[in-house]
């Protein structure tokens, strides 16, 4: 019989009985997006003007329709990610990578909050809209996917830890726990797949539209 008040569903069961982990994870991640938009802040006026001006140059690009072939850009978004997912996949297997992984994770935040941060600070309003529009679709499917992968690399490198080095007289599957993290890691590059898609095919229209709104 299920204990009382557990989830039927296998993903909220997961992420209940993990919810410390997930919890600090998410924490790390939000304190790299408030670091990166402190970071907006402390730059120089010549260092905001350069880079908003390549911002410019970039955005008059895109308004005249000048922009790299979807499936460039569907490619290049995905192997990006893919890379960044299997190098936190597989400092979760060295253990000594765990530090690691919660750096990766914590600059991730920062260049989402910087890039958002830098918008925002230089267009107002209208930085917003296009933050909206280049940062958020995309990153709504691949952020998630690095939070779950993160844990799940927590979790076996502490897994490993308690096994190799604290010596617990604990029950050990490692075959079995080492394919639900290859299958967790196939599942974050099938989701990678679909943000992929998303930067690639749909980020682009917006940025347009909302390129054609701030330009009327």
């Amino acid at each position: 019989m299920r204990k009382l008040n557990e989830p039927a569903n296998p993903i909220s069961r997961h992420i209940q009985e993990n919810s410390s982990i997930y919890s600090f994870i998410i924490v790390l991640f939000l304190m790299g997006v408030i670091f990166g938009a402190i970071i907006v802040n402390s730059l120089s006026i010549a260092q905001k003007e350069d880079l908003f001006f390549y911002l410019k140059q970039f955005f008059g690009q895109v308004s005249a329709g000048k922009v790299a072939a979807a499936e460039d850009l569907f490619r290049s978004s995905f192997f990006h990610n893919m890379k960044f997912l299997g190098l936190i996949w597989v400092l979760g297997i060295s253990i000594i990578g765990l530090p690691l992984i919660l750096i990766l994770l914590f600059l991730k935040g920062l260049v989402v909050g910087f890039s958002i941060g830098f918008l925002v600070n230089q267009m107002g309003w209208n930085g917003f809209l296009l933050s909206f529009a280049t940062v958020l679709p995309q990153n709504l499917l691949i952020i998630p996917v690095f939070i779950f992968t993160s844990v799940m690399a927590v979790m076996f490198s502490l897994n490993l830890i308690r096994k190799i080095f604290m010596k617990q007289n604990v029950h050990f599957a490692f075959f079995q726990l080492f394919m639900k993290y290859c299958m967790a890691l196939v599942a974050a590059f099938l989701i990678a797949l679909m943000a992929a898609g998303i930067e690639a095919y749909i980020s682009p229209e917006l940025m347009q539209t909302v390129m054609k709104i701030i330009n009327e």
